[in-house]
């Protein structure tokens, strides 16, 4: 007959077992979450990037086609300054963004700030029409059919990026996951939308 003391030690180191069994497959479950949001928040990162390029594209095209519409609209000064302006505004707001696209302040930043450079591009434009030897332009042809290739790129890229966000935020928001986003601090991601409707269409010039 087992002695009682073993028995109760056996019973004891089962227990034991079973508790390490459980804080185990409780830990493995937790690093899996914990490693998926990481690569959906590096997969975030990674579609940014690429905006990012083409919005880096279209702030180094923007001083060009100034600088061809100062010959030619010198009435039109306050124009070409806003547009300067929204231009500094949205390079500084995209370099933010562009440390930690997750960050929904910032990216709230830098949609403002695109939304007002693209309504200033769109006045720009459309006040260029009424100057028929800056529409003749070489130059100016040749930028403004960069700069619409290019928001083209943007709303491409845009679409990727909001797709790898909505994979991301699911994680973030849905039981059990969203225990361990919390814990680690992981927050839903902003995507990138245009909140301007007037913003929404690629600025363009017909010549």
């Amino acid at each position: 007959m087992l002695n009682p003391f073993l028995a109760g030690i056996g019973g004891v180191a089962l227990l034991a077992i079973v508790a390490f069994g459980f804080v185990a497959i409780i830990f493995m479950w937790g690093a899996g979450i914990y490693n998926a949001l990481i690569q959906l928040r590096n997969a975030v990162k990674n579609a940014f990037s690429q905006i990012d390029v083409q919005l880096q594209r279209r702030y180094d095209l923007i001083p060009n086609l100034i600088e061809v519409c100062k010959g030619y609209m010198k009435h039109e000064s306050g124009t070409l300054e806003a547009v300067v302006a929204a231009r500094s505004a949205a390079y500084s707001a995209r370099s933010k963004v562009a440390g930690d696209p997750s960050d929904p302040a910032a990216m709230k930043a830098l949609l403002s700030a695109e939304g007002a450079l693209t309504s200033g591009l769109g006045r720009l434009m459309a006040i260029a029409e009424s100057y028929p030897d800056l529409k003749a332009n070489q130059n100016m042809m040749q930028l403004t059919e960069e700069l619409t290739s290019t928001e083209n790129k943007v709303s491409f890229s845009r679409q990727g990026y909001n797709d790898t966000v909505l994979q991301y935020n699911n994680k973030c928001e849905m039981f059990p996951s969203s225990i361990i986003a919390n814990m680690f601090g992981h927050r839903p991601a902003t995507m990138f939308e245009v909140t301007d409707p007037n913003a929404r269409t690629a600025p363009k010039v017909s010549f």
